[in-house]
């Protein structure tokens, strides 16, 4: 099995064991790390229950990461934000605002700046990161370009301000570490030639020092011990791929695919 959280304890103490600096994207902005880091970033899209366990894995092994929290319901869980801060993690906001307000950029802004001071309510967030919206004509990126990230007191947003020329990013999309495939903003060019499916391949290159030395890792919530939910997370996102592949070039399931979207994120 892989994608458990066995199996990412492994990867993180071999990344450790090779030298490694595991350090959150706040740290990644102000340059503290050293020539060998590994940005440790965590997108909360859904079940928070399952962030906390990563969290609290992380933490056992005196590591931190970013955790980015949504506004939705499925992600804005105060309990469990409250205690991966407790643990020592970097929190963020996972904004979607220029999609939830499907291109009303005015509103957008009013609702990112009304969303931002609820998250600051937990913690002084200093990073924020987008959110994919996949089944939107709107790039929430493009919010940056008409307003101004630092007027919000934010230092970063890993979509705009990561050099990723010399910054690998290893995403684990779609339950696959070659998942990108599937994303469609949620994607950067890769320079460095390399490609992955198991986890085992990826401790395998680190272990043989043919890893980047600079890596961004995006590690979802959908890792999981429990047999019956990871055999249930592995057929839907199965199914969720491929509808999204054959929702490219077919109308009909297009707006299917978006109407189902629609119904499962439950927005407050």
């Amino acid at each position: 099995m892989d994608f458990t959280l066995k199996k990412y304890r492994e990867l993180l103490e071999t990344l450790v064991a090779q030298g490694y600096e595991i350090i959150t994207y706040e740290e990644y902005l102000k340059a503290s790390q050293k020539n060998k880091f590994v940005i440790l970033r965590h997108d909360v899209d859904e079940l928070p229950a399952h962030a906390l366990k990563i969290a609290t894995l992380e933490h056992e092994l005196g590591l931190k990461a970013t955790y980015y929290f949504r506004i939705v319901r499925q992600s804005n869980n105060p309990s469990v934000i409250r205690a991966i801060i407790q643990l020592g993690h970097e929190a963020g906001y996972h904004y979607e605002d220029l999609a939830m307000a499907n291109g009303d950029y005015e509103l957008a802004i009013k609702m990112f700046e009304d969303n931002l001071n609820y998250f600051r309510g937990y913690y002084p967030i200093r990073t924020v990161c987008m959110h994919g919206s996949s089944t939107s004509k709107y790039d929430n990126r493009l919010l940056w370009k008409k307003y101004s990230l630092e007027d919000y007191g934010i230092i970063g947003e890993p979509y705009l301000t990561t050099d990723f020329d010399n910054v690998y990013y290893l995403t684990d999309t779609g339950y696959a570490w070659d998942g990108g495939k599937y994303a469609v903003r949620d994607v950067v060019e890769n320079h460095f030639n390399l490609s992955f499916h198991y986890t085992d391949q990826v401790i395998r290159c680190i272990n043989e020092g043919n890893f980047p030395h600079q890596c961004m890792l995006l590690a979802h919530t959908l890792w999981t011990d429990n047999f019956t939910n990871w055999c249930l997370l592995h057929f839907r996102e199965f199914l969720r791929n491929h509808l999204k592949q054959i929702a490219k070039n077919n109308r009909l399931v297009s707006i299917m695919y978006k109407e189902m979207v629609k119904l499962y994120w439950r927005h407050p």
